[in-house]
C-alpha cells in the first residue's frame, strides 16, 4: 500500500487512557476489530438479520457480473466483427461502410430512447444496443482507417491521422461534460436523441465526400514498388462473378482473414506494428483499466484541492484520471499534427519512442504516491499514446497494398481490442495477490522491451534503405 495513505482505523494509542480491566477490554476490542470478519460479527452482535450480509454479497456479485457483461458486450463484438469488417473494407465501398453502422446505431438508439420514454426499457435491451454499437464499430473502424488514404495524399497522412486523434480526444473531454449537464436538466430519453442527431450529421458530412478514383498509373506504380521491394504483388479483387450465397460469403471471409494474416506476417513493418499494438494493449492498457482499484486502495482518504475542484471521492479521482489522459492525448495529437508532421521522417522510430514512453509512464503511475504527481504522469501517458498511434496508422496505410489495407486494419483492431480483456484476465486476479501499484509497475516494465525491439527494427530499416540506395 501507499506509504502516504492515511488510516482512520483506531489504534491502541488512539484509545482513551483507562485503567485496569477497562484498558484490557479496550485493547481486546481494538485487536478483534482488525480481525477478518469483525464487521460481520459486530453486525450480528447488534442484532442485524442473517439475510442482511447475504443481500450485500448478492448486490456486490451482481454488480461485478453486470460490469463483466458490459465489458463483453462492449468489446468482444467489435473484436470479432472487425475480422469481417476489414475484408468488407477491401471488397466494398468504404464510404458506405462508414455511414451504414452510424445509421443502424441511430435507429436502435431511437428505439432505446422510446423505450425509456414509454417506461418499458430493460437491461436486456440496453445490452442488445451495446452489442449492436460495438459490432458497428467493428465494421466502421477498419473502413475509416482504410478510407483516409483514399482521400488524403500520402505525404499528409501523419497530419490527418493525428488530427483524427485530436478530434477523438476532444470528444472524450467534451462529451462527458455535456452529458453531466444534460442529465440534470432533461430526461434520459431526450439525451439519447442528441446522440442520434450527431450521428445523422456525421453521416451527412461523409456523404458529401467524393473519393478520387485511382488511375491506372497509380496502380502500376504501387505494383512496381512492391516488385522492387521483393514483395509479391496482389491481383485486384473483383466480386462481379462471385457466389453470393451465405456459405460462400462465410468461406470468403475466412479466406480473406487467412490472406490478411499471411500478407501482414510477410511484411516486417506491418507485422511489427500490428503485434506491437496488440502487446501494448495486453501488458500496458489492461493494468490501466484497474485504475478504480488503484484509487480505492492507494489513494483512499487522500484528497487533492486543485483550486477549482476538490477531489475527495474515488469517482472524483477516477474522472480526473480520465480527463488527464484525454488532455494528454489532445496535446500529443496537436503536437504530432503540427510540429511532428513537418519533422518526422521515420515513423517506426517514433512508434518505438512512444511505446517506450508509455511503459515508463505506466511504471510511474505505480511508483508515485502523490495524487497530483499521479495525474501529471497520467497526462504524459496520454501524450505518449498519441505520439505512437498516429505513426502506427500511417505505417499501415503507406506500407499495405490498397487492396489489403482493410484486412490489415481489421486484424490490428481485432488483436488490439482482444488484448485488453485478455490482459485483464491475468492482471485483475494478480491485483488480489500483490499490491495494485506493483501490477502497474509490472505492466510498464513489460512494455519497455516492445519499444526497444521496434527501435532496433527502425535502425535496421534505415540501414537496409541506405544499402539499397548505395546499390
Amino acid at each position: 500500500m501507499s506509504s502516504s495513505s492515511t488510516t482512520t482505523e483506531p489504534t491502541v494509542r488512539e484509545t482513551p487512557e483507562v485503567s485496569g480491566d477497562d484498558n484490557a477490554n479496550a485493547r481486546a476490542a481494538v485487536h478483534s476489530a482488525n480481525k477478518p470478519g469483525a464487521a460481520y460479527a459486530a453486525a450480528v452482535a447488534n442484532g442485524e438479520s442473517e439475510r442482511a450480509w447475504i443481500r450485500r454479497v448478492v448486490l456486490l456479485l451482481t454488480g461485478q457480473a453486470f460490469s463483466l457483461l458490459a465489458t463483453l458486450f462492449g468489446v468482444v463484438p467489435q473484436a470479432i466483427v472487425s475480422i469481417c469488417g476489414g475484408s468488407w473494407a477491401d471488397r466494398h465501398s468504404r464510404k458506405l461502410l462508414i455511414m451504414l453502422p452510424d445509421m443502424v446505431i441511430a435507429v436502435v438508439t431511437v428505439v432505446l430512447s422510446l423505450s425509456f420514454a414509454m417506461g418499458w426499457a430493460s437491461l436486456t435491451m440496453i445490452f442488445v444496443v451495446l452489442f449492436i454499437r460495438s459490432a458497428g464499430g467493428g465494421v466502421q473502424t477498419p473502413a475509416v482507417q482504410s478510407f483516409i488514404p483514399d482521400v488524403v495524399p500520402s505525404g499528409k497522412l501523419l497530419r490527418v491521422n493525428s488530427i483524427y486523434g485530436v478530434i477523438n480526444s476532444v470528444n472524450m473531454i467534451v462529451a462527458p461534460a455535456v452529458a453531466a449537464v444534460l442529465i440534470n436538466t432533461v430526461p434520459l430519453w431526450s439525451i439519447l436523441l442528441v446522440d442520434v442527431t450527431t450521428a445523422i450529421i456525421g453521416v451527412g458530412f461523409v456523404a458529401l465526400i467524393k473519393a478520387p478514383k485511382k488511375s491506372t498509373e497509380h496502380v502500376a506504380r504501387r505494383m512496381a514498388e512492391a516488385e522492387n521491394s521483393g514483395q509479391p504483388t496482389l491481383e485486384p479483387m473483383s466480386d462481379a462473378n462471385a457466389d453470393r450465397s451465405l456459405i460462400a460469403s462465410v468461406r470468403r471471409v475466412f479466406a480473406d482473414l487467412k490472406d490478411g494474416f499471411s500478407y501482414t506476417w510477410r511484411r516486417a513493418n506491418l507485422r511489427n506494428v500490428v503485434l506491437g499494438d496488440a502487446l501494448v494493449c495486453f501488458v500496458a492498457v489492461a493494468p490501466m483499466n484497474l485504475t478504480l482499484l488503484l484509487m480505492t486502495r492507494e489513494y483512499e482518504g487522500i484528497d487533492l484541492n486543485l483550486g477549482f475542484i476538490n477531489l475527495t471521492t474515488a469517482s472524483d479521482k477516477l474522472a480526473a484520471n480520465e480527463l488527464g489522459w484525454s488532455i494528454g492525448m489532445l496535446l500529443g495529437g496537436a503536437l504530432m499534427s503540427t510540429i511532428g508532421a513537418k519533422l518526422i521522417r521515420n515513423n517506426m522510430r517514433v512508434v518505438a519512442f512512444g511505446i517506450a514512453l508509455v511503459g515508463v509512464s505506466v511504471v510511474g503511475l505505480g511508483v508515485v504516491h502523490n495524487l497530483l504527481a499521479y495525474l501529471l504522469i497520467d497526462v504524459v501517458n496520454g501524450l505518449a499514446s498519441a505520439i505512437c498511434m498516429g505513426p502506427m496508422r500511417t505505417i499501415i496505410q503507406t506500407e499495405a497494398d490498397e487492396k489489403m489495407v482493410g484486412r490489415v486494419f481489421g486484424l490490428d483492431t481485432t488483436l488490439s481490442t482482444l488484448g485488453m480483456p485478455l490482459g485483464m484476465l491475468i492482471f485483475a486476479p494478480l491485483a488480489d495477490v500483490i499490491p495494485i501499484s506493483l501490477v502497474f509497475i509490472i505492466g510498464g516494465v513489460l512494455t519497455l522491451p516492445i519499444g526497444i525491439y521496434l527501435f532496433g527494427q527502425a535502425r535496421r530499416n534505415v540501414s537496409a534503405q541506405v544499402t539499397r540506395t548505395a546499390a
